[in-house]
């Protein structure tokens, strides 16, 4: 992986993990992946950050799905699951894919390093 990528994607990495939104699993695969920079594991991890990042992003559909949703009404609360749904409607049609929280923002920034990083 060219040094630019490594520097850049160790970055979003942290952010990720630094991020209120960011999932245990994230988290962990991102530090596992970090240990392993540099290292004989560096392509497993970097193939198992890949896969762990790809199944946690929020596509915009299943975001407002979840928002609309008694149990996203449990987690966001009756008044803030309307602000979450609209605003990921406001995004999808701007052309977003993905929710804009910190962690699926971070998560996309390194997705879209995808075929550099296994390259």
């Amino acid at each position: 992986m060219k040094k630019e990528v490594l520097e850049y994607v160790v970055k979003k990495t942290h952010e990720m993990m630094e991020a209120f939104s960011c999932s245990a699993e994230a988290k962990a695969a991102g530090q596992a992946w970090l240990d392993a920079v540099g290292t004989e594991k560096e392509t497993q991890e970097t193939r198992k950050y890949i896969a762990e990042l790809e199944a946690d992003i929020m596509p915009l559909d299943r975001l407002i799905a979840f928002a609309e949703s008694e149990d996203g009404a449990k987690v966001f609360g009756e008044e803030k699951t309307k602000e979450v749904a609209a605003h990921a409607r406001e995004i999808r049609a701007a052309g977003a894919k993905y929710c804009d929280c910190p962690a699926c923002a971070a998560a996309e920034a390194i997705l879209s390093k995808k075929e550099e990083m296994l390259g």
